[in-house]
C-alpha cells in the first residue's frame, strides 16, 4: 500500500484552513500536516477549547483529509535560540510577550509542552518543529570556538528539552526536529552530537528533510542510513545548488528566489534531490508514515507546483519487492 501524501500547511498560513482544504483535496493530497500558525492548528485553543480538535477534525473530514503530524516550528525556533528583535514576527504575542530573551525562551518551552498535549488530543503522533541553538552564530570558528563553548550549547539544549520531552513521553508523543541549519542539528555529525546530549531519549526524532542535507554537501540517503531507527517524518522537499564561480553555498546575503544565490529550493523533482534512491532507503528502514511535501519555490505559481508536487510524490512511491528476484532458481 503505497504511504499517503500529505502536505505541509506552514507556506499557506496566508489562507484559510478551510479554503486550503479544499484545495489540497483538489490537488490531489491525502492529508494535511498542520502548522501551528494562521489559523490551521492554534495550540492554545486545542488544549483549552473543548470542541477545538473536534471542529478541526470535522473540516478535514468534509474534504476526505487525514492527518499525521502537527508542525510548530516557529515557536521550536525560540526554545534554545539567542533571542532578537527577528523573532517578534515569527512567535504568537503570548510567547513573545514582553520580548525579554529569558521569558521568550521559557514561554516557547511551555507552548511546546502545550504542543505535545494538543497533538494527543487530535490523535496524532509527531509533532514536527525546530530546537533552535545557542551555538549555531559560531558556526565559523572564528574568533577561535573553545570547545567549552560548543560542549555548553548542547547542555543548554539537553536542559531546556528534557522537560518538554517529558511531556511528550507523558502525552504519547514524538518530537521530530527538522534537521536544518540554525538548529542544534544541521548535519550527520551534529545530529549524532544531539542525541548524544539527550541520552537517545525514544521521545526525540528527525523530521527528514532532504532538501536542507543536499546544499550542505550532505548526502540525504546516508543521513536515513545513519539513523534508521530515528526517522518520525519525512518531508518532501527539494533544492538546488547553482554556484557558478561568483557565488557561495553561505548564500552571499541574497534572499531566496534571487538568480544570484549559490543554491535556492524547487519544486519536489526539479531540483537536485536523488528521490528515487530516498524512497529505497525508506523502503529498506520500512518507514510506514506520510510523505509531506513542504512547497517551497521562488520561480513557480504555487498552486501549479502543488498539484505536480502531489502527481509526483505519487508516481515516485513504491512497495519494496516481497520476494527475491531469482528466487525461482532457489533449489530449496
Amino acid at each position: 500500500m503505497a504511504r499517503p501524501v500529505t502536505l505541509f500547511t506552514g507556506q499557506w498560513a496566508d489562507l484559510p484552513l478551510e479554503t486550503l482544504a479544499a484545495k489540497a483535496a483538489g490537488f490531489g493530497y491525502n492529508g494535511l500536516e498542520l502548522a501551528c500558525w494562521g489559523d490551521h492548528f492554534d495550540v492554545s485553543q486545542a488544549v483549552s477549547n473543548p470542541n477545538y480538535v473536534g471542529e478541526k477534525r470535522s473540516l478535514l473530514d468534509r474534504h476526505d483529509l487525514s492527518v499525521f503530524a502537527i508542525s510548530n516550528h516557529l515557536v521550536g525556533q525560540a526554545v534554545c535560540d539567542r533571542v532578537d528583535e527577528r523573532h517578534k514576527a515569527i512567535l504568537p504575542p503570548h510567547v513573545w510577550g514582553d520580548g525579554h530573551p529569558d521569558g521568550v525562551n521559557f514561554r516557547a518551552a511551555e507552548e511546546l509542552k502545550n504542543t505535545a498535549r494538543a497533538a494527543q488530543k487530535l490523535g496524532v503522533s509527531v509533532v514536527n518543529g525546530f530546537t533552535g541553538s545557542a551555538i549555531w552564530p559560531l558556526l565559523y570558528s572564528f574568533p577561535p570556538v573553545p570547545e567549552s563553548m560548543l560542549e555548553a550549547g548542547f547542555k543548554q539544549f539537553a536542559e531546556r528539552w528534557h522537560p518538554i520531552l517529558d511531556v511528550f513521553a507523558e502525552c504519547g508523543v514524538r518530537f521530530a526536529l527538522e534537521v536544518h541549519p540554525t538548529e542544534i542539528a544541521f548535519d550527520i555529525y551534529s545530529a549524532k552530537r544531539t542525541l548524544d546530549a539527550i541520552g537517545h531519549r525514544e521521545e526525540f526524532g528527525f523530521n527528514f528533510d532532504p532538501s536542507h542535507l543536499l546544499w550542505q554537501g550532505v548526502d540525504p540517503v546516508e543521513f536515513l542510513r545513519e539513523f534508521p531507527n530515528r526517522i518520525y517524518h519525512v518531508h518532501i522537499k527539494d533544492a538546488i545548488v547553482t554556484l557558478n564561480g561568483r557565488s557561495g553555498i553561505l548564500g552571499s546575503h541574497v534572499n531566496f528566489g534571487d538568480p544570484r544565490r549559490g543554491w535556492d529550493f524547487r519544486s519536489p523533482g526539479r531540483g537536485g534531490v536523488n528521490f528515487e534512491e530516498i524512497i529505497r532507503a525508506l523502503n529498506q528502514l520500512n518507514y510506514q508514515g506520510p510523505l509531506s511535501v513542504e512547497w517551497e519555490d521562488c520561480g513557480m505559481e504555487r498552486e501549479h507546483g502543488a498539484r505536480e508536487a502531489a502527481e509526483f510524490v505519487k508516481r515516485l512511491d513504491f512497495a519494496p519487492s516481497n520476494v527475491a528476484f531469482d528466487a525461482a532458481f532457489d533449489s530449496a
